[in-house]
């Protein structure tokens, strides 16, 4: 889901009442969205489960038959549920479901069943015998009226210039309010069949591939769309008025070509085919970079709506305008909130931490104007750092305006995927995520689950990281002080933690020594406040320059001090490495007997040998694996670390 600045405010202005545990539209934070509160019977556990009624079912197919007339604000037709039963003694079921909507039947096997409403988003129907444990069965529920709706707009009517148009947008709580539902993260719908009637001048938009299309006498037409994947209940959704319908055909990694469809209002069209078409690149950037377009046997598209922003419906995102920045966020949606979906509002990062952080890469890929990918990042780190505290980790998860914080969510759970990026390295953290993709695919994940696929990706033990990071607030000052003694560069790194609830970010830190016409860019592993490095760069530094390439969620500054004396007290001296260049073995010689942790990099920064020497200070390296050319080495010990560049030439 995106919001766009411009809509921000229409829906705050729209928004006039704040009432909490109400039906009403509520003000969101200053950075994001309205949407409306649920009543206190919601609040059940950090899942947001909606109610406990439901978890003695499983739901494997719907039927939706439904007649809509965008000029008039209801909806009528009848759900036809699929369920597995997994509980003993079934024998009544509840759906959460709104009380404003009137039923008019509830049918199973041609008989009726009584049912019963006894709360505002609960509905009850009851069987004339217990269905036996493992019984797959269906019940019939035929329904009409006007949804409640608000803030998001779970069932909107509204219009586009002159013409009337009706679209709906569940997430996160409003899938109840238009269609009966088990309302929480926890129970994937396997499959689903949506069959929209409507006046023959409009055009039914949904979930999966479009079927049919038939005429039905009196005007109407009737739109059967088909979709045979596992969907979340809030990413169910339609659209209806006169849409100019145009499609694009996508060539996938596979080999495969699969049709992006598209759904616009006719005064949008010119710039829709335009920014549809470039977002033709972006789907084929990330079907190449992670897994393949998941939903690729039916479709991929868009349906413009009248919201501010976005909101990535399985296979067909809702969109108000046709800007790079929207569509890439809602496609990368379909891999991170539709393939694998967050489990628990919680995590809802794992959903718009990714989708905005993909929006970055594709500015990477594809820069719309200069310096976009950087701009894109600065942004995000004066987002975030303009206020001291704030975790990705959502503390209150029946608090719509902190689940969707931009500030929390969205940027700061991009920029964790950004650093780890960094900490883990390019090659490590793509393996990660697609390993993530393909275990996760298709159901709900928490954030133990990506973390259990970086970790093996990466054989690093990140519980410290999610600590400092996801549930911890706030992030990092540094303080860079440097001095240099003739070959050797001194550089010590201190740090202040903008929030209590962190004591250090242990991190790694990328620095980029300049001097004489010549740049080296250094990675220093920071895991302790002040702790000092010593480096060999072979010319003499004139500025130390703290994260270039902006990995780092931090604030810093650079002074130059006199750390030469200081060193000298403590008897730290420069390792010795020879012979440089080297054949097939480096000798290197250290201050002190101890034991020291060492490391080789090539000249792209990727790590190509590590190992411990013994309790020595002098050790020898075996170099036989590695190619001709230009390597560091960093040794480490206690609070000592030092840098050097060799060069293998044989």
């Amino acid at each position: 889901m995106n919001l766009t600045f411009s809509g921000m405010m229409l829906q705050i202005l729209a928004a006039s009442i704040v009432v909490i545990f109400s039906h009403t539209a509520r003000a969101q934070d200053d950075e994001h969205y309205c949407h409306r509160s649920e009543s206190a019977r919601h609040i059940i556990s950090g899942d947001f489960r909606t109610s406990p009624l439901t978890e003695d079912y499983d739901l494997r197919y719907y039927r939706f038959e439904w007649y809509i007339d965008p000029a008039v604000n209801a909806i009528k037709g009848t759900a036809t549920p699929y369920f597995t039963v997994v509980g003993d003694g079934f024998a009544e079921i509840h759906f959460d479901f709104s009380s404003s909507l009137v039923i008019d039947s509830i049918t199973w096997h041609g008989q009726r069943l009584t049912y019963e409403q006894p709360e505002d988003y609960l509905l009850k129907a009851n069987f004339p015998v217990a269905l036996d444990k493992g019984t797959l069965d269906s019940i019939s529920i035929t329904y009409h009226g006007t949804p409640p709706s608000g803030g998001f707009g779970s069932f909107i009517q509204t219009t586009h210039g002159q013409d009337p148009v009706i679209w709906t947008l569940s997430e996160p709580f409003g899938a109840q309010d238009w269609w009966p539902c088990k309302n929480g993260l926890d129970d994937k719908i396997d499959s689903l069949d949506v069959i929209v009637t409507t006046s023959s001048m409009y055009r039914a938009a949904s979930n999966g591939s479009l079927v049919s299309e038939k005429e039905i006498p009196g005007g109407l037409k009737s739109y059967h769309w088909k979709h045979r994947y596992a969907i979340a209940p809030y990413l169910v959704a339609i659209a209806v008025t006169n849409y100019e319908a145009f499609t694009h055909d996508v060539m996938l990694s596979d080999g495969t070509t699969m049709p992006m469809v598209n759904y616009v209002f006719p005064e949008n069209l010119s710039e829709a085919m335009t920014g549809t078409l470039a977002n033709v690149k972006a789907l084929q950037f990330f079907d190449s970079l992670f897994v393949a377009y998941p939903f690729r046997k039916e479709k991929y598209g868009h349906a413009q709506f009248g919201w501010g922003g976005g909101m990535e419906h399985q296979t067909m995102s809702f969109v108000i305008n046709y800007g790079w920045g929207l569509l890439a966020h809602e496609l990368a949606h379909q891999w991170f909130g539709d393939m694998v979906t967050c489990g628990a509002w919680e995590d809802i990062w794992l959903n718009e931490g990714f989708a905005t952080y993909l929006e970055g890469l594709s500015r990477e890929r594809f820069p719309q104007s200069p310096n976009d990918w950087y701009n894109w990042r600065i942004g995000k780190i004066n987002s975030v750092t303009s206020n001291p505290g704030g975790s990705v980790k959502v503390d209150d998860p029946t608090n719509i305006g902190r689940i969707f914080s931009g500030r929390l969510s969205y940027n700061k759970g991009s920029y964790l995927l950004h650093m780890l990026r960094w900490k883990l390295g390019e090659e490590t953290f793509f393996v990660g995520l697609r390993s993530y993709l393909n275990d996760m695919g298709y159901k709900y994940a928490r954030t133990t689950d990506l973390k259990s696929h970086l970790e093996a990706a990466s054989g690093q033990n990140l519980t410290g990281y999610f600590a400092d990071w996801y549930e911890g607030q706030g992030y990092p000052t540094y303080a860079v002080t440097w001095d240099q003694e003739e070959t050797r560069l001194l550089v010590r790194l201190d740090q202040t933690p903008s929030h209590p609830s962190v004591s250090f970010f242990e991190m790694p830190v990328p620095l980029r020594l300049k001097g004489e016409g010549k740049e080296l860019d250094v990675r220093l592993e920071n895991n302790s406040n002040g702790q000092m490095f010593q480096l060999t760069p072979d010319f003499k530094v004139e500025e130390v320059v703290f994260d270039p390439e902006l990995w780092l969620m931090a604030k810093s500054t650079v002074t130059r001090q006199d750390l030469v004396s200081a060193v000298r007290d403590e008897n730290i001296n420069e390792a010795l490495i020879f012979p440089n260049p080297a054949v097939d073995h480096l000798t290197v010689k250290m201050p002190a007997a101890v034991e020291w942790a060492y490391s080789i990099s090539d000249i792209s920064g990727k790590e190509v040998m590590s190992g411990m020497s013994q309790d020595s200070d002098e050790f020898v390296i075996d170099l036989g694996r590695l190619a001709n050319g230009s390597y560091m080495l960093k040794v480490s010990g206690s609070n000592y670390v030092t840098v050097s560049r060799f060069i293998i030439s044989r």
